[in-house]
């Protein structure tokens, strides 16, 4: 199989760039038992025309909408790939959404095939189906008795199916759609995101023009979903670059993963981060005697941190040996390897972004949204440039301003083609300038630095007029090691309120030195000294805010909010409208008692 002056216009085109530039006989990879199987980038192109073959024979034709449900493995992209260059297009769902969410993009989008992971997934989908006409088959990745196997769509290559193909993929243009996704909706019914080819393309290329690595022995670990835009356009990117795609078992085993892969990078979520964050607390606590106070003086110097590194010497002396005697057991547990870690899809805490980057672990924030590609500012790997607290600069092509209101603006080729037949949706956010209206508010510095302040929608004003942006708050709060989660509340009433989700094992561990005893977690969270222990936390951060910013009132959730509950969305923000539903008892609580 051979590939000569190899020019990228489509997506599907990126094998065999890598194929020529990059070999890797470990294009991708998953772990079977204790084993890691490696497929070459020659073997990833074969099974991608089989699966083009067999899809064309089953009669998908250029157009037609194929859905895939499953978490990250390489089926995923195999299939992504198939697809594309058969002129079809793939509508990715999210593994955890519900059966009544499935049903609805199902039928919005068309889907005549669905491949899912296996008989949970399968359940699911064919229940979601049942009433679909358009639904023609769903097949699984894993070998169930339910559902036909997704090899037994592959076909050999012959002359014919070759020919078809290439006539297929001849008529494809860079502007065609390639995808519909769905967006997680925190409000209302998903609507369907319309990228083109030359929307992902166009993004993924100008990451990949500053993205610091390249080339043979790369590797990366991918646990964040296919289904969404962030991680899939990564890893187009990472083909295109000759990364090494390595998938992660499960969200479960991300970090005896990465013990065993030694990535150089890996894209990551806030939340992930500080998941991480928190471990490595706890075990900083658990600690005694000379360790313990190493672990604090290293975390102390930590805080300090700032980019461009103005400290002195001695700073910097310190800084040094903190890395030698206890940051690189930080390094260790990401597998050693880990060069950066990208972070998207919400703001990251700066105190977290802090300890990161002291601890040679740089953290290139990242934004963007699913209707730009997604793709808008990245952070450079540059002392220098780089500045905690903000997402980067604009990418090449793609223009940024701020609207009078405070809203981020973007125009550029990575900008949606629309939202799948709702061309009045389209025209609220794309207004006939080109800009697209996303709804964050944010500044650009003098050197072009975007920083983002809050959600429009998510603003609200108290009684007294004041403006309050709720990420500001909980992003600080959060930083508390006793706070989990937390949601801030008082659109229309004199002052902000939060809901409080604890670290309860955090607070578990503090009740034991306290000698506290308590049958329940709910027993625990209503203990007055625990009460009062969050109240001087609030007290503390308070002290960042304006009188009007304050939170005065707080209620301790016992129930830590998650995806498969349906509080949060995919991408683990808050679904705030659902919480104001669910805890409207509690938040009407909050201003009853001061009438």
């Amino acid at each position: 199989m051979e590939y000569t002056d190899v020019t990228i216009s489509r997506l599907f085109e990126i094998p065999a760039y890598q194929l020529q530039h990059y070999p890797q006989v470990d294009a991708l990879a998953y772990k079977e038992g204790r084993s890691w199987v490696k497929i070459s980038i020659e073997q990833v192109i074969e099974q991608i025309n089989e699966i083009s073959y067999g899809l064309l024979a089953l009669g998908v034709r250029k157009g037609d909408k194929v859905a895939i449900v499953s978490p990250n493995r390489p089926e995923w992209i195999l299939m992504d790939y198939a697809i594309q260059q058969i002129g079809a297009i793939s509508v990715p769902l999210y593994p955890t959404i519900t059966i009544a969410d499935y049903k609805f993009i199902l039928k919005d989008s068309s889907a005549s095939l669905v491949f899912v992971e296996g008989v949970k997934l399968f359940e699911r989908v064919h229940e979601a189906a049942q009433g679909l006409e358009t639904v023609r088959g769903i097949y699984s990745f894993d070998r169930i008795e339910e559902a036909p196997h997704w090899r037994e769509v592959c076909q050999k290559e012959t002359s014919a199916a070759r020919e078809q193909l290439q006539s297929v993929k001849s008529s494809i243009d860079p502007q065609d759609l390639v995808t519909i996704i769905y967006t997680s909706g925190t409000t209302g019914n998903p609507k369907g995101v319309m990228l083109s080819h030359h929307n992902i393309l166009s993004n993924a290329l100008a990451v990949g023009k500053i993205f610091p690595a390249t080339g043979h022995q790369i590797r990366t670990l991918s646990f964040l979903p296919l289904c969404h835009i962030f991680e899939r356009t990564a890893s187009f990117m990472a083909v295109y670059l000759g990364v090494s795609i390595y998938f992660a078992e499960s969200i479960d085993t991300i970090g005896e993963n990465l013990r065993e892969v030694k990535p150089h990078y890996f894209s990551a979520v806030p939340r992930l981060l500080e998941k991480t964050y928190e471990k490595i607390m706890d075990t900083g606590r658990s600690l005694t005697g000379i360790k313990k106070r190493l672990f604090d003086w290293s975390l102390d110097l930590a805080q300090q941190y700032q980019l461009p590194m103005k400290k002195s010497w001695w700073y910097r002396f310190q800084l040094h040996l903190a890395n030698k005697l206890v940051f690189k057991k930080w390094r260790a547990a990401l597998g050693g390897n880990v060069g950066f870690i990208v972070s998207g899809a919400a703001a990251l805490h700066s105190g977290i972004a802090r300890a990161f980057w002291a601890a040679q672990i740089p953290v290139l924030e990242a934004y963007g949204l699913t209707e730009t590609s997604p793709g808008v500012c990245f952070t450079p790997l540059d002392y220098e440039t780089a500045r905690i607290g903000c997402v980067g600069y604009p990418l090449e092509g793609v223009s940024v301003k701020i609207a009078n209101d405070g809203e981020i603006l973007v125009k550029g080729p990575n900008v949606m083609k629309g939202y799948y037949q709702r061309q009045d949706l389209t025209d609220d956010v794309i207004n006939s300038e080109g800009w697209l209206h996303t709804g964050d508010i944010g500044s650009l510095s003098e050197h072009n630095l975007l920083k983002i302040t809050d959600r429009k929608k998510e603003i609200f004003k108290t009684s007294g007029g004041k403006y309050v942006a709720p990420q500001l708050l909980e992003n600080h709060f959060k930083e508390s090691a006793f706070i989990d989660q937390m949601m801030v509340v008082g659109e229309g009433e004199k002052f902000p309120a939060a809901l409080i989700v604890p670290s309860t094992e955090r607070v578990k561990q503090w009740a034991k030195s306290q000698a506290l005893s308590f049958n329940s977690i709910m027993e625990l969270l209503e203990e007055p000294r625990v009460v009062q222990l969050f109240n001087d936390i609030v007290d503390q951060k308070n002290q960042h805010f304006a009188q009007f910013e304050k939170v005065k009132k707080f209620q301790l959730i016992p129930d830590e909010w998650s995806v498969e509950s349906g509080e949060l969305t995919p991408t683990l923000k808050l679904k705030r409208r659902i919480l104001l539903k669910k805890y409207q008892t509690q938040i009407q609580s909050f201003y009853r008692q001061t009438s």
